[in-house]
């Protein structure tokens, strides 16, 4: 399906990117995997994929490195025709008590990092004729919680970034979309987990269950290779007609 395409996965050394990293590998395409890690360790993780690939490291609060990292994905392994944004952090605090430089990596990383690859992978996708960019937001793209100050501005922005960037490269073969996942089964909320399963004596079941209600109808913590299904689909020729979307992926949630 994606054969001789090659694919960039920010943050893509666990969770919801590798499980996307992995899916884009089975399609065909060769994938560039990204992350933090040194580099024989992220090397390790990329060579588990079926087909070549390369792992670059950058961290993507700075703002040079998140800029640089399509020229070192390209350099690895060739032009980049897939772009996956999925790199991602959290913090949930109050606002009163938000601290300023928890905000400033935030948004860095959940949407600065994405308009620098957009940025510097649309020329060449222009001149190639196709492209598909993806960015990973979240339901807090759509809808707020509480404490999620800095996530919920850099997930609705990142909807919005992809939305604009959409209609400019609408004409040239390009798609930008977002899949907004709900409640997934990534290292990203086990701290909200603890906390609920704290008040159950520290049972993590009973934290889950007590997680998902609140928000989640179908009480189902999603497995990050569903994400990984989804991003391949929009990358394929099916999606073709697919721009501008942000996509709920999220058992409901934004359906109340």
């Amino acid at each position: 399906m994606l054969k001789g395409r090659i694919a960039l996965v920010t943050g893509s050394s666990q969770g919801i990117g590798l499980a996307i990293a992995k899916a884009l590998a089975q399609a065909g395409a060769q994938v560039v995997v990204h992350g933090i890690e040194d580099a024989d360790q992220g090397g390790r993780i990329a060579a588990q994929l079926p087909t070549r690939s390369a792992y670059v490291r950058a961290n993507l609060a700075h703002a040079d490195e998140a800029a640089g990292l399509v020229a070192a994905a390209t350099q690895a392994l060739g032009p980049i025709d897939i772009v996956i944004n999925n790199a991602g952090i959290q913090h949930t605090c109050a606002i009163e008590s938000f601290p300023t430089d928890r905000w400033d990596a935030i948004i860095a990383v959940n949407l600065s990092s994405a308009f620098h690859t957009m940025k510097a992978v649309v020329p060449g996708m222009r001149e190639r004729g196709w492209g598909r960019i993806v960015n990973i937001a979240s339901v807090h793209g759509l809808v707020a919680s509480v404490n999620k100050a800095a996530y919920l501005a850099a997930k609705h922005g990142l909807v919005g970034l992809s939305k604009g960037v959409a209609l400019e490269t609408a004409a040239q073969g390009i798609t930008v979309n977002c899949i907004c996942p709900g409640w997934t089964d990534t290292v990203l909320i086990q701290p909200q987990i603890e906390a609920r399963a704290a008040a159950h004596g520290g049972d993590r079941a009973a934290g889950v269950r007590e997680l998902l209600r609140e928000k989640q109808p179908n009480l189902t913590l999603l497995p990050p290779e569903r994400i990984g299904d989804v991003a391949v689909f929009l990358c394929s020729r099916a999606a073709a007609g697919i721009t501008g979307v942000a996509l709920p992926v999220d058992g409901g949630w934004t359906a109340q």
